[in-house]
């Protein structure tokens, strides 16, 4: 191969994989490389260097320094310390000494190999460049052409020379494509694999019906109405809440069509799914309310510390609410983001009843109060004795039945509650106070902490002294939680002895 060859290898194979030269380059050297040593000896390591512009080679023989006292040495790529030195003063372990070897002619087999070392080379940095080219549009939707059927699964010409694979999983249940047929789909990852396809598509992903009202709604691609969220069963059913920045145009209206043309095509593109379009709203209840529709909501409760509303609706209502195996409720809550507890007005009643009963015992029997001053206070919606104790007194002062001589005692009651319970804690853990060291051991709490120093087990290495069966009688300690905390103790003296 002479140096013009190279050349317009290099240009040719450039122009028309779209890969640029170094790539090119790169890959005949190896293929020299490798042509050498199918010439010279398999275990040679070899170096081929050819000049960007001239498109001349040389070809080196490569060895590595390693140390006299090697336990492995190949003496067709490495050289003793001692030995290199002799020849070259000045290497240390780990150089590399280069020698030039004669150019060899290369044979048809040797050739051949080339060949196939630069075509694998150029296949190689194709991949690259696809993945590198559709990353970033993980997450958009590609319009292909079905191109074949792969055991189930579908390649999906996207043009250019360019698959990519719906997988059946991927796909919706139960829906009929054929060779020829053009898909949309999301592009779900992008990633170098050996053999096949790099791009891998989805048409599940609640993302992808999102992206088909933004091609068919015009007021949604300008940025007027926004699809905020979507929630599907691919195939069957799918809920998208919608809102509009121009108080003039109906975000619902628009999504839907004339005649329904916008929603349908999405539909049709879906295999037929059924879509409820939703009106979002800042407000969690009346974004909940609009969203089990066509269900009619009677109350609703919201407890955000568990992020779950109870929803109560009639008799009549409670299947329409539900759905077929769940499907409207699931929806709805997939959209909105809340758990939902659907239930009939009167197991809303009951279960309010049994709450407020609950809460009323708890200050009957924490702060020693009638059950009528109990049934104001939870009517007024307090949940506990902190907000009993700590709440500002205008507050309790501002409800009719109570004066301040009232407000004062439930507030002093409150408190001292509160600082018994303190003083309670602060007599079980006793007090010496755990070191910094034990409160740091992997697993501890402050309040295990507090119990072992109550013990006389003060510092990590107390603690690592200690056997199981040393710590089951000391409250909330068991054989696999005592084994667990002394093994991460100990870790110190294996982390200690390994930097020694």
């Amino acid at each position: 191969m002479d140096t013009k060859e190279i050349l317009q290898v290099v240009d040719v194979v450039s122009n028309e994989k779209g890969v640029s030269k170094e790539v090119i380059f790169e890959a005949i050297e190896a293929a020299l490389a490798a042509a050498t040593r199918k010439v010279g000896g398999e275990h040679m390591d070899v170096r081929v260097a050819i000049d960007r512009h001239s498109g001349s080679y040389e070809t080196f023989r490569r060895w590595t320094v390693v140390d006299d006292e090697a336990d492995e040495f190949d003496p067709e790529q490495q050289f003793t310390l001692s030995g290199a030195q002799r020849d070259h003063p000045g290497v240390a372990v780990g150089d590399v000494i280069e020698e030039p070897l004669p150019a060899v002619p290369f044979g048809r087999i040797a050739s051949q190999m080339a060949k196939q070392v630069i075509v694998q080379k150029v296949r190689d940095a194709e991949r690259e460049k696809i993945v590198e080219t559709y990353t970033p549009r993980i997450g958009h939707m590609l319009v292909g052409q079905v191109k074949r059927l792969d055991r189930g699964n579908l390649i999906v010409d996207l043009g250019g020379n360019v698959d990519a694979l719906l997988t059946r999983d991927e796909m919706i249940a139960r829906e009929n494509i054929r060779i020829g047929d053009r898909v949309c789909a999301l592009l779900a990852d992008a990633r170098i694999e050996q053999r096949g396809p790099q791009l891998f598509l989805t048409r599940r992903a609640p993302k992808l019906m999102m992206e088909l009202f933004r091609r068919e709604v015009p007021e949604v691609a300008d940025g007027i109405v926004e699809v905020i969220a979507c929630a599907r069963d691919p195939g069957v059913r799918a809920k998208i809440a919608v809102r509009s920045y121009d108080p003039r145009i109906d975000p619902i209206g628009a999504c839907v069509g004339m005649h329904g043309t916008r929603v349908q095509a999405v539909s049709n593109e879906l295999a037929g799914e059924r879509v409820d379009i939703v009106l979002f709203d800042v407000n969690p209840a009346q974004f909940v309310l609009n969203s089990l529709s066509p269900a009619k909501v009677v109350s609703i409760t919201m407890d955000e510390e568990s992020h779950t509303m109870d929803v109560a609706v009639a008799e009549d209502q409670l299947s329409i609410a539900i759905g077929r195996g769940g499907q409207n409720v699931r929806l709805a809550s997939e959209l909105t983001g809340w758990e939902l507890n659907l239930m009939t007005e009167e197991q809303a009643s009951q279960k309010q009843e049994a709450e407020i009963g609950t809460l009323r015992q708890m200050f009957v029997d924490k702060l020693d109060l009638d059950q009528s001053v109990a049934d104001i206070l939870v009517q007024e919606g307090f949940t506990s004795v902190e907000e009993v104790a700590f709440v500002p007194a205008a507050e309790l002062l501002a409800i009719e039945e109570f004066d301040e001589d009232l407000v004062q005692e439930l507030r002093s009651r409150a408190q001292n509650l509160l600082l018994t319970q303190e003083i309670s804690r602060e007599e079980e853990f006793g007090d010496v106070e755990p070191a910094a060291d034990l409160l740091e051991v992997e697993g501890m709490s402050r309040r295990l902490a507090y119990r072992l120093a109550a013990h006389g087990i003060v510092t990590r290495e107390d603690l690592a002294d200690q056997a199981v069966p040393d710590l089951l009688d000391i409250d909330g300690f068991d054989e696999t939680l005592a084994g667990q905390l002394i093994m991460a103790a100990r870790s110190a003296w294996f982390t200690d002895g390994a930097q020694a």
